[in-house]
């Protein structure tokens, strides 16, 4: 398969992310004595700053080159890892630890735009913009393969070493990385006649604002799934794990449908699949019906972003396709670091029943806007087909 040194690239880049995120809250709380805020600010940094990036990571790629760029994240990262060592020089001075800290994860938050735009770009680059829902569906499916499978092992290493294990695996995991994609084929630079950020918003930003509502969705799994079964009576763990191993199953066999049979209407049907989810699991009456729910909203989920991000790249020329991926990925980064708080208060007021009573109306928005890109879509297909009958190859 083509994709497959890039998706282990992406992969290895992103356990490290992965492996960080189950134990930062106890190394800053335990470790550094400090409470819940710095703890939330201390994880929110590398969002905040992933927002920030993506689109100076999608000119870097256009400009450059992918290659160049995924490597560019991958020695970006590695620093990350020295900052996270060198913080813990000063574990005496907590509050000098922990703005060193800051500084890390920020630097962290640019390297995942680096390496994930890049990686999206160099895919786009090989398999051309006939696959762009494959190389998105597969790609992402190794970042999210790397988040489930980093936690754990994040957990062991911390439990057994503490949290110099995890500065040092930060540190070395990406240089070892390079050491893998510096082979590589590179993709060519674009660099020519690049779009202006204002033209690449405008047309990007409807598929974007879709694929941010259908990723409420994601922030409610990932963030207070555990906590509603728990209230129910039920294991905490399993709904997370059942959503992850739908969405990834789902992008493996399907991840070509909306190459094939048009991206605005695959996130449309998928995003209803989503919500249908999610209404399952903020209502079910038993464990197994719960389940069920989160298998159901891991297939919804899985093909809604990939199927919207055809319609963000084919908006584009291929010079600018980097910085449409940045813009686009961005909106997921604005989902998750905003609307998951957002559904935290309305849980704190509402119940957590009413936490998946709002992904599920956020969901159906998906769909609703999918729904108005899909004559829009259906025209530029025809208008493709029909020039390639009439094409001089053709005649």
């Amino acid at each position: 398969m083509a994709l497959a040194p890039i998706m282990a690239a992406v992969f290895i880049a992103f356990l490290v992310i992965g492996m960080a995120l189950p134990v930062l809250p106890l190394h800053v709380h335990r470790g550094l004595g400090f409470g819940t805020f710095l703890v939330g600010l201390v994880a929110g940094s590398e969002f905040a700053a992933a927002i920030a990036s993506r689109v100076w990571a999608g000119r870097q790629a256009d400009a450059s080159g992918p290659k160049r760029a995924v490597i560019a994240g991958l020695m970006i990262a590695a620093g990350a890892g020295l900052l996270y060592l060198f913080s813990l020089r000063f574990v005496a001075a907590p509050a000098i630890s922990v703005t060193i800290l800051l500084l890390g994860r920020a630097l962290l938050g640019v390297a995942e735009s680096f390496i994930i735009v890049g990686a999206q770009s160099w895919g786009l680059a090989m398999l051309g913009a006939h696959n762009t829902s494959k190389a998105l569906a597969w790609i992402g499916s190794a970042m999210f393969g790397a988040f489930a499978a980093g936690a754990p092992l994040g957990t062991a290493l911390y439990d057994r070493y503490g949290f110099i294990a995890i500065a040092f695996a930060t540190t070395l995991l990406p240089l070892a990385t390079l050491v893998f994609v510096a082979p590589l084929r590179r993709a060519p630079s674009a660099a020519r006649e690049q779009a202006s950020l204002l033209k690449v918003m405008a047309a990007v930003w409807v598929p974007g604002a879709a694929s941010a509502l259908s990723s409420i969705g994601l922030g409610a799994i990932t963030a207070f799934s555990a906590l509603l079964f728990v209230a129910r009576g039920w294991a905490a763990w399993p709904a997370f794990t059942i959503f992850a191993a739908t969405f990834i199953l789902t992008r493996a066999l399907l991840g070509h449908l909306a190459d094939r049979f048009g991206g605005a209407k695959v996130a449309l049907i998928w995003a209803l699949i989503e919500a249908a989810g999610l209404a399952l699991i903020a209502v079910a009456p038993s464990f197994a019906l719960a389940l069920a729910g989160a298998g159901l909203a891991g297939v919804g989920y899985s093909l809604v972003y990939p199927g919207l991000g055809v319609e963000a790249a084919r908006l584009m020329p291929a010079q600018s396709r980097g910085l449409a991926m940045g813009a686009y990925t961005a909106f997921l980064d604005v989902a998750l670091g905003f609307g998951t708080p957002a559904l935290g208060l309305l849980g704190d007021h509402a119940g957590l029943g009413a936490v998946f009573g709002a992904s599920v109306l956020a969901a159906l928005g998906a769909a609703a806007v999918a729904a108005t890109l899909v004559p829009k879509a259906n025209a530029k297909r025809a208008r493709g087909a029909l020039a390639c009958s009439y094409s001089p190859e053709s005649i």
